[in-house]
């Protein structure tokens, strides 16, 4: 019984996590704090372009001194600062030193926890795909691989990594304007979609669904 509720307490505090870091991110993707927000999408604007133009290394590097340059500049400065007005106010950054920053061995077991569920999760979907538990999905799996094939012609991958980020930031904003009009499209869609893969399971022996 204690052992069942510990199970649960860690399911809810797990659960309760996610929650809260899916709404932070909803936050930032719907630019509720224009400066927060403004500043994740410029920085990481920032690192993709930069990865174009240097080597991951180059620019980790460059990252780094930039980041070394600051702070030993500003740990000078309070320390020429200090001997001026001859005061004794310690490290700049001590509050920064005194925080805590190691992970229990609770919270690395949380994530690890997480981290297999999806692992799991993404294989027992591909091997369904793979070995055609069904025909349908398989298919739709295919056709999308062959598109991505055109899109890995046209795209490399820092590419394609610039227009996900412009899109996770720009596409929210866009839908919640316009949601009306865009989900009246998106139905008319989904309707061919489906007439579709119904003519298609009905001329394919085997590719209906076990439900039906």
């Amino acid at each position: 019984m204690q052992a069942s509720a510990m199970a649960a307490a860690d399911s809810t505090k797990i659960e309760g996590f996610w929650s809260n870091w899916k709404c932070q991110a909803m936050e930032l993707l719907y630019w509720r704090n224009l400066k927060q927000s403004g500043l994740v999408f410029g920085s990481l604007l920032l690192l993709l372009f930069s990865l174009t133009q240097f080597s991951v290394v180059s620019v980790v590097a460059y990252l780094a001194l930039a980041a070394l340059s600051a702070t030993i500049s500003f740990r000078v400065y309070k320390s020429v600062l200090q001997a001026v007005q001859k005061t004794d106010e310690g490290h700049p950054f001590k509050a920064y030193l005194d925080v805590e920053m190691s992970l229990s061995h609770d919270q690395m077991q949380k994530y690890a926890e997480n981290v297999q569920y999806y692992i799991n999760s993404t294989l027992k979907e591909l091997r369904r795909l793979f070995l055609v538990q069904d025909l349908v999905d398989s298919l739709k799996f295919a056709v999308l691989m062959w598109l991505l094939t055109y899109v890995g012609a046209l795209f490399n991958g820092l590419t394609l990594l610039i227009m996900v980020v412009v899109s996770m930031f720009s596409m929210p904003v866009v839908y919640e304007k316009y949601q009306a009009q865009i989900d009246q499209y998106v139905d008319l869609i989904r309707t061919q979609v489906n007439s579709v893969v119904a003519k298609i399971q009905e001329k394919i022996p085997g590719a209906k669904r076990k439900a039906e």
